[in-house]
């Protein structure tokens, strides 16, 4: 009877185990290769002080450690890096227990909304339990095993927690599975108890060994593309919607060639800005926050092609956007459950093979483009151009520059290869609605979960992830004071970003949706006290955002008109060190009317004259809400 060859095995901590698994792991797409996990970002506390810390400090000289000085912030430089690597590499992120841990969550339900891959280590309780109720323990009454990373199941595309360092033989490659999968990639959570980190094991060798996991390129079902080659020869007025998943499947030049011989105008989500480029066909940005002229090309479509997109409300305008009444939907999305959204014909796909194999059944069919549709298209993409130079390049500010001036400035100032980042507010309302998308200039506007302080953590994955060119960073002051603090890491790191700060002494994106919606402005804006009232409706309070800044180790400007933010601007380009531009910007400044209703609900009842008249016409647009199916 042959004898059993003896595995050869690792004494390792649990921890140790991931960090030398972790440095093993590649991705491939395309024959090109790259590290799946390159660094991790991590605060140290008492959960993972002595376990993943120590591992780092032992065995990761393959996984350099980068220090932030928030958790959330950390996942949001995960999601930036991701985002620039095309889903194909992320970031790890480490944190202690209790407040540590839950600090992530936000940063975790952001990542898997924008289906943006990044991993966590949360550290948890002891699984021994032998210690009694330990600091920082959510004890409840009736599951004994819950804890607060609990917190992480629903916004976790995959989650595990690891009571035996063994586990960890399956728990590893289940996620980068789904960190590689592009249907199912989004936050990934391994929770490790501090106990078990350093908790030893003897793991085969071979567990270690170096592993590529291919990110495949799903292609379309024949008889998928052979349905929407019949809606396409039906379609009289078509229409293009690009999504995030252009971006991550590298379909630029697919969508652009298959729009450019079928004569078929394109609108990009804000997920998609900056990833096609300007042309005719190009109408901008589509949306509540969008261009009219993309509003009404949608309004009248016959046939909307979304390609890589979950078409959320801010996009369909809350179901009210495409009134024509024999509409059709055609989707390419390589995830099945937003394929079949709007009652479309799904096509579950990649979008790089979708689209491809599209336009090449559309020309065996003789598709055609059609001139008139694309000459009409194009007067009234000039005519908003005309507008837009009109209304607000030119126009000459009364108090401070306007957002949309502000927006124009840094989209003409920008160069091949730069990158501008925005997150919710008017900030990322004026980049989808003006910005020109540029060859070779990328725009990462997050409004899928629009959460606020995203811009500079993100620029800093985004700088890690793309050493050249500028990372312009475009934020309110709003979002600026939740988080300032990831200057030192910028500064501690030597990852030079730009922050154009708009200076507009509130949340002025939410103050103006309660005009609409209320008639009355209530806590939105950054004022004093004042006692007659007890409301916050005194005087603005004085912050020296400038100053802030240049505290954390930034060089800074105050900019208060066009030409000083365009010299800002250049002076900055050549700067080493992070740079923070302060721009007076007028509060009251309003961006035009992208045509597009959002259902965002009024008082059903109340005593005030506005704000029921207000609502009685928000409840009259209620009608033009369609449901496709």
């Amino acid at each position: 009877m042959p004898t059993r060859r003896k595995q050869k095995t690792a004494c390792l901590t649990a921890a140790q185990a991931v960090v030398r698994y972790l440095q093993a792991q590649y991705s491939e797409r395309d024959g090109e290769q790259q590290r799946l996990i390159p660094a991790m970002f991590g605060i140290f506390g008492h959960g993972n002080v002595a376990g993943l810390g120590q591992a780092l400090e032992e065995y990761g000289a393959g996984l350099p450690y980068y220090q932030p000085f928030h958790e959330q912030s950390m996942v949001h430089t995960a999601c930036g890096y991701a985002r620039t690597m095309r889903r194909l590499a992320t970031l790890a992120c480490t944190s202690s227990i209790g407040p540590g841990s839950t600090n992530m969550v936000t940063g975790a339900a952001m990542a898997s909304v924008n289906r943006l891959p990044v991993l966590l280590f949360p550290s948890d309780y002891y699984a021994t339990r032998h210690q009694g109720p330990v600091l920082q323990q959510l004890e409840h009454p009736v599951s004994a095993d819950v804890s607060v990373n609990d917190c992480f199941r629903p916004v976790s595309r995959f989650f595990d927690r690891i009571i035996r360092p063994e586990q960890l033989l399956t728990a590893l490659p289940q996620a980068m599975r789904v960190l590689t999968d592009p249907a199912e990639t989004g936050a990934v959570t391994i929770a490790m108890p501090q106990d078990v980190q350093p908790e030893a094991y003897a793991y085969p060798s071979e567990f270690f060994e170096s592993r590529t996991w291919h990110v495949e390129r799903r292609p379309p079902e024949r008889t998928a593309v052979q349905g929407a080659v019949q809606l396409l020869k039906k379609a009289r007025r078509p229409l293009l919607i690009a999504g995030g998943g252009v971006r991550y499947s590298a379909a630029e030049a697919a969508l652009t060639t298959l729009s450019d011989e079928l004569g078929i105008p394109v609108v990009e989500t804000y997920s998609a800005k900056g990833v096609i480029p300007d042309s005719e066909l190009h109408l901008g940005g589509i949306g509540i926050c969008g261009t009219e002229i993309a509003a009404r090309v949608a309004r009248e479509a016959d046939l909307v092609i979304a390609v890589g997109t979950r078409l959320i409300d801010t996009v369909t305008g809350s179901q009210s956007v495409f009134q024509h009444p024999d509409v059709h939907f055609l989707s390419i999305n390589v995830c099945g459950h937003d394929a079949f959204k709007q009652g479309s014909l799904p096509m579950t796909a990649d979008a790089r093979e979708g689209l491809t194999q599209l336009l090449r059944a559309a020309r065996s069919a003789d598709v055609a483009s059609r001139r008139r549709y694309v000459s009409e298209v194009a007067s009234l993409r000039e005519s908003w151009l005309q507008k837009i130079d009109r209304t607000v390049r030119r126009k000459c500010p009364v108090q401070a520059m306007s957002q949309g001036q502000l927006a124009l400035i840094i989209d003409e100032e920008t160069q091949p290869g730069d990158t501008v980042i925005a997150a919710a507010g008017t900030q990322l309302a004026a980049a989808h609605q003006l910005a020109v998308s540029q060859q070779g200039v990328d725009y990462h506007l997050e409004f899928g979960y629009s959460c606020m302080t995203h811009e500079l953590p993100a620029g800093l994955g985004v700088r890690l992830a793309r050493p050249k060119g500028e990372v312009i960073l475009y934020v309110g002051d709003g979002g600026y004071l939740m988080n300032p603090s990831e200057l030192v890491t910028a500064a501690q790191e030597g990852l030079k970003v730009t922050l154009v700060i708009a200076e507009n002494h509130g949340f002025q994106s939410i103050r103006g949706l309660q005009l609409a919606r209320a008639g009355h402005a209530f806590g939105n804006e950054f004022r004093k006290r004042v006692k007659g009232t007890n409301r916050l409706d005194g005087d603005y309070v004085n912050i020296d955002l400038a100053q802030n800044a240049q505290s954390f180790g930034a060089r800074t400007w105050r900019a208060g008109t066009p030409d000083e933010l365009r010299h800002a601007l250049r002076e900055a380009r050549s700067e080493k060190q992070s740079c923070v531009i302060v721009v007076d910007v007028n509060p009251d400044s309003a961006l035009a009317d992208a045509g597009v209703w959002w259902d965002i609900a009024a008082a059903e009842t109340s005593r005030d004259p506005v704000t029921r008249k207000l609502a009685a016409a928000d409840h009259s647009q209620k009608a033009k809400q369609r449901f496709h199916y």
